[in-house]
């Protein structure tokens, strides 16, 4: 009997061993996906969404792996504002925003209901907290203590957005603010990663002018070395446009070896306009990403999806964009480094949780 067929096998098996991402269990290929999301919302801001497994269907074999957070505020319905006419967006209504924070538990039921193999690709993020209170810090350790092996980051959260601020009951968040600050402490902690959205200026700013919010949200940064943080949208918003050398902005915080634990998501459609609008705006942006493509992740931004179509709109319309980036870059920007960047978090956020277990030190409190 011909000893090839077993030296097949044991050739076939060492390379499952080595390439584990490429094989089932059983040995079969898998599928060879295009992306994993860094930025998507399960539900909407009235907490009504896409079914879990709807959206595995939606991922298809396109979507590897995928973060997975509610929307932290609810819009609320006052009938003396808008009668019978039910909003389902923020921009609906002038009633008030607020925080939700059942949003958390809702992500972690629906995140427990699926088998191992539907889990792995899905990683959550805590979301409802206010990111003005002191308490919040402790709303965030009462989630992990609560639903242990779920969460592996924080965010979306939002400090300054266009239009939503103003509309959030209780008082405006800043950067300046120490809540914020408990916040990001214990997420150097714990091991979460953090995905904040911060407009880098007011809406209809002034192009002559600096941008309102970048020395604030650059010193924030620098307070908090230790922790991985995910600047949304690299600061850009719907009326928020890339400020004036946008591009030079985000290379100065790259290069910056006090903010080497700083990187930037590429997520929202209406970001992707603004990248692909001219032949300019896509060289800049490319030559960018292509000199620091470890620093960057795409995101769908997508809100409650109920279509492929509607899901893919953001990946797509960045099509300009791939072709531009290098054979390393691509890759990274696309994939690569939401693996990096959360399989890391998962690993430090499980042994901080056994480590709280094992020192039965539920709820202690959170210093500077």
């Amino acid at each position: 009997m011909s000893r090839r067929p077993k030296i097949a096998s044991i050739l076939l098996a060492g390379l499952v061993a080595l390439v584990p991402a490429l094989f089932s269990q059983d040995g079969a290929p898998l599928p060879q996906y295009e992306f994993n999301d860094s930025h998507f919302h399960l539900t909407n801001y009235i907490q009504e969404g896409t079914p879990i497994r709807d959206f595995l269907k939606i991922m298809g074999t396109t979507t590897g792996r995928s973060v997975l957070f509610g929307i932290p505020l609810q819009q609320q319905w006052s009938y003396r504002i808008s009668g019978d006419r039910a909003p389902t967006y923020y921009l609906h209504t002038d009633a008030p925003l607020y925080y939700y924070s059942f949003t958390d538990a809702d992500i972690a039921m629906a995140y427990l209901s699926l088998s191992k193999d539907e889990q792995s690709r899905f990683d959550p993020l805590i979301t409802g907290f206010n990111p003005t209170d002191m308490y919040a810090a402790d709303h965030i350790r009462r989630v992990l203590h609560t639903f242990p092996g779920v969460f592996c980051g924080i965010g979306e959260f939002t400090i300054h957005k266009e239009f939503v601020s103003s509309k959030v009951a209780g008082g405006v968040a800043s950067l300046l603010d120490p809540a914020l600050d408990r916040v990001l402490d214990l997420a150097e902690e714990a091991g979460l990663v953090v995905l904040i959205h911060n407009d880098v200026d007011i809406p209809f700013a002034s192009p002559d002018k600096p941008p309102a919010y970048l020395d604030e949200m650059k010193a924030l940064l620098r307070r908090h070395p230790g922790t991985t943080i995910i600047w949304a949208h690299t600061g850009v918003g719907r009326v928020v446009r890339p400020v004036k050398r946008h591009m030079q902005m985000l290379e100065e915080i790259l290069r910056d070896p006090e903010m080497r634990h700083v990187m930037f998501d590429i997520s929202w459609d209406e970001v992707a306009k603004y990248v692909v609008d001219s032949p300019e705006s896509l060289k800049s942006s490319s030559d960018v990403i292509n000199r620091y493509p470890n620093r960057f992740l795409f995101g769908t931004d997508s809100v409650a999806p109920k279509t492929q179509q509607e899901y893919f709109k953001t990946y797509r319309i960045y099509e300009p964009l791939w072709i531009l980036l290098t054979k390393d870059a691509a890759p990274k920007v696309r994939k690569a480094n939401y693996e990096r960047i959360f399989d890391d978090a998962a690993r430090r956020v499980r042994a901080w949780e056994a480590g709280q277990l094992l020192g039965s030190n539920r709820l202690s409190p959170i210093t500077r």
